[in-house]
């Protein structure tokens, strides 16, 4: 008799695979390695790339108000230069805030700030930070004023359209030359601005040692209809020779 072919039996599949089960407690291992590794990068960023603070004065109206937050550039001095016309934060060269007020604070509230501010996720306040319009670096002669009222930068008047609108370039006169390694700044409101000019008779001669410099301002970030990036006013200084000597 002929062979009769073999059938072959029927297969049940396979059944499915039921996905693994996270690991008990892996959620909350992989949320406390998010929030590390985003904290860690926040304080590099901070330390070494980008900073913000607090405005606490007028001395730069009109061009930051009380209560401004801006971002300040860490690399500049250092891979970036400064130029003339950039606001530059920097700390106390030589007391030139005084005495600070005691913070009335309760202490959980002083510490939660201190420690939210030093992992960038607030602004740095004031303490014992400046900041003011670069307007003479090493070697410059700055002066005021010209019979028009000018401030001179080696000799050369210039157009400041950053000034707060009503005030003077300044209502003290002054012929300085810049120390080297040191810068001389000015605050935009001119006649409410304790800067270089209020500091002519101290140690340093009111100028500002570029090691104190923190960075560049270059953004208000807030309040949000406030945000702006802080351009340096570049044509107020292009005629503006380089020093002499």
């Amino acid at each position: 008799m002929p062979a009769r072919p073999e059938v072959p039996e029927p297969v049940e599949p396979a059944p499915a695979k039921r996905p693994a089960k996270p690991a008990k407690g892996g959620w909350f291992r992989e949320s406390v390695t998010v929030m590390v590794f985003a904290l860690v990068l926040s304080i590099l960023i901070k330390t070494f790339l980008a900073q913000a603070f607090y405005i606490p004065s007028g001395s730069m109206e009109d061009t930051l108000l009380v209560g401004d937050r801006v971002m300040v550039n860490k690399l500049a001095p250092g891979p970036f230069e400064l130029h003339r016309g950039d606001i530059v934060v920097f700390v106390d060269p030589g007391d030139w805030l005084g005495d600070l007020p005691p913070d009335t604070r309760p202490q959980w509230q002083q510490t939660m700030t201190e420690v939210l501010t030093f992992v960038g996720l607030l602004p740095q306040d004031a303490g014992h930070h400046l900041i003011k319009r670069l307007i003479g670096l090493p070697g410059d002669r700055v002066a005021c004023c010209t019979d028009k009222g000018q401030l001179t930068v080696n000799g050369e008047p210039i157009d400041e359209p950053y000034l707060k609108p009503g005030t003077d370039p300044s209502d003290v006169p002054f012929d300085i030359v810049v120390a080297p390694d040191s810068v001389w700044v000015m605050g935009d409101n001119r006649s409410n601005s304790e800067d270089s000019r209020a500091h002519l008779g101290e140690p340093g001669g009111g100028m500002v040692p570029m090691d104190n410099i923190v960075g560049r301002a270059f953004v208000v970030l807030w309040p949000a209809d406030r945000f702006k990036l802080l351009n340096n006013p570049e044509q107020t200084f292009a005629t503006v020779p380089e020093p002499t000597s």
